[in-house]
């Protein structure tokens, strides 16, 4: 997810305001009341943490687990550059529950580079709140001071070591500095409008820069109470007087949430280092009026509207005409299916794990080994993680067989290291649901030996040569589940390998077990940049990364438990996005209804089990390793 220019992307479906699901009603049954809202987030006076500028703000959002008692990270805003009153462009979007009272807590941080650790960015404030004071203040919006008095910020079950005092320093001694929380309850709306905006004549800001100006454009939605929220921000364009900015689509929820007349102001401003930036010019408009506007207008032409200062009105009186013009190139508003549009009609997940078997996770009789076999039954990392993960996924496949694999071992019968075997060792990779995933798990713990090194490019090609197979074919969508425990060794390879992947019907989820630096699987989950390597770019996100570490529940060594239903929503997060992503680039549309197929028969399908001899591809040239690539 990109940070700056976020989309809302799915979410789970619900009432979603007064267009919500009338459906719902089934007498006799119990339904919790419930709410979508999202939240808007801007702040006042915070303390400026930088010597030579102001400070570069971004806020995350917390939420207390009812049972654990932990804060659970739920998101992050975008981060804005040099400024102490931030307006921040991403929404937190949650369920609101009437019957439960859900605390929220706001974490302020003045951004010290790209780091992924919040320990690497000064922290501004902090403001704890439940989401029901929040909604009782509607349109107006909850005002708070950001407190950064040093506050102890962990629950009683994580280990010392994993324990943080936050709020030292500087906005500690800030007592003015705020921040506002504003909610509006979403209407449920598949509606998206798709914009390509340019300005022309723009006024000159920069004029030690030969008159110029670096331009762009920050679209707001009008609230009940006369503040305007801001809805998206483009790219800045530098030294440029006529800019045509990247085209963009934002949902209508996000944008008006799904009221075609309420008000939106598109204003250009001069972006200036400093964060003072200089106004250029505004005009107000709506949905109705741009869609109209585009339906008249031709296709070759653009519906103009002039930029106006209403400074330079005040001060200029008649001789003022505008600021410049904004060009709506073109404006078109469609209908975009959802992830459970595709899900109901056809799609299916085909979901394959891949489990490290290096010699890093520890002897497998050892208690400190991440593949320790318990005598008691208590499961270790690995197999709650297939079973988090698995136990969701498995309700979207009609055949509930799973291809698994393993790497990093030396494997029967004589010892060789591979990469990319069958977990169950034989020439089927295939297995019956979850059950029979860690039935394979324990075959090989059992049969090979723990070895090395960590190479991930082998299993993300084996899964992308079947993904690629559907490119024209939306009934199938892949998911690999990569568990491991440690630093990638072939790192290089690995980028090249999810950059030809990205293209495919595939999304990667990297669990990490265990306590090492997870540093590199950061840098694969490139939330807020396309991944990019040897001057090649990913075409889009696929990559999802999780460390098991955040989700202790309870305390101890290997005895600690873990919070499963946390982590599968977690690790399955971006999967729906990622799936409507990939269909929409595609222009795919939801393929209808099928009857489901009972066992798969074509020889060419990925991993036939009826198939009377393996596919041309599936020949190991040893029991449970498939041949290397070519």
């Amino acid at each position: 997810m990109n940070a700056v220019g976020a989309s809302t992307g799915w979410q789970p479906p619900g009432p979603g305001g007064a267009h919500g699901n009338q459906n719902s009603f089934t007498p006799g049954q119990a339904v919790e009341p419930t709410s979508t809202v999202e939240l808007s987030i801007r702040c006042r006076d915070l303390a400026d943490m930088d010597v030579f500028s102001k400070s570069d703000p971004f806020c995350v959002l917390y939420v207390k687990d009812s049972k654990s008692g932990q804060w659970l990270c739920l998101d992050k805003t975008e981060t804005i550059d040099n400024t102490l009153e931030p307006h921040f462009q991403k929404k937190f979007v949650l369920q609101y529950k009437f019957e439960e009272r859900q605390l929220l807590r706001f974490d302020v941080y003045d951004s010290d580079g790209n780091s992924n650790n919040l320990e690497d960015h000064d922290f501004i404030g902090s403001m704890e709140c439940s989401l029901g004071e929040v909604v009782a203040h509607q349109g107006k919006g909850l005002t708070r001071h950001l407190l950064g008095n040093p506050t102890m910020l962990y629950h009683e079950s994580i280990p010392y070591k994993f324990r943080k005092i936050l709020g030292s320093g500087k906005s500690a001694r800030n007592k003015e500095q705020s921040i506002t929380i504003t909610s509006e309850e979403l209407i449920s709306n598949k509606e998206f409008l798709s914009l390509n905006i340019s300005a022309k004549s723009l006024d000159a800001k920069d004029w030690w820069g030969w008159g110029s100006s670096d331009p762009f454009l920050t679209i707001s939605k009008a609230g009940e109470y006369g503040q305007w929220t801001v809805v998206h921000r483009t790219e800045v364009l530098k030294r440029n007087l006529n800019p045509d900015w990247q085209p963009f689509t934002l949902s209508i929820t996000s944008l008006c949430n799904a009221d075609h007349q309420r008000t939106l102001k598109f204003s250009v401003d001069d972006w200036n280092l400093n964060g003072t930036h200089s106004h250029i010019g505004e005009f107000t408009t709506n949905v109705a009026e741009l869609v109209e506007g585009g339906l008249k207008t031709s296709r070759g032409s653009a519906q103009i509207f002039p930029l106006i200062s209403q400074k330079k009105k005040s001060k200029k009186g008649d001789k003022y005409r505008n600021s410049g013009f904004l060009h709506v190139n073109y404006c078109i508003l469609e209908l975009q299916p959802t992830f459970l549009d595709y899900i109901s009609n056809g799609t299916e997940l085909s979901f394959t794990v891949a489990i490290d078997f290096t010699a890093s996770n520890g002897n497998p009789q050892d208690p400190r080994s991440l593949h320790y076999n318990d005598p008691t039954g208590a499961p270790n990392q690995y197999i709650t993680a297939i079973k988090a993960v698995g136990e969701i996924i498995q309700d979207y496949d009609s055949d509930k067989m799973f291809p698994a694999l393993g790497f990093g071992a030396r494997i029967p019968p004589d010892g060789k290291v591979s990469h990319e075997f069958f977990l169950n060792l034989t020439g089927d990779p295939y297995c019956s649901g979850v059950d029979g995933i860690l039935a394979a798990y324990h075959q090989s713990l059992h049969n090979v030996q723990l070895y090395g090194p960590t190479n991930f490019a082998p299993v993300i090609n084996h899964v992308a040569k079947f993904a690629r197979a559907y490119q024209q074919d939306p009934s199938n969508y892949f998911v690999l589940l990569i568990i491991t425990d440690g630093v990638i060794t072939d790192l290089d390879a690995t980028k090249n390998a999810v950059i030809h992947a990205s293209g495919l019907p595939l999304s990667i989820i990297i669990v990490g077990v265990g306590s090492e630096d997870f540093s590199a699987m950061d840098e694969l989950d490139s939330d807020d940049s396309l991944l990019t390597n040897n001057g090649r770019t990913a075409q889009r996100d696929i990559v999802q990364f999780v460390e098991m570490q955040k989700f202790i529940s309870g305390s101890g060594s290997h005895y600690v438990t873990w919070n499963k239903d946390l982590l599968a929503r977690e690790v399955l997060f971006e999967i729906p996005e990622q799936l409507v992503g990939y269909m929409k680039a595609k222009k795919f549309k939801p393929i209808g209804k099928r009857p489901a197929r009972p066992t798969q028969t074509n020889s060419q399908l990925p991993y036939n089990p009826s198939a009377q001899s393996p596919p041309p591809g599936y020949a190991p040239s040893v029991p449970g390793a498939p041949p290397p690539y070519s």
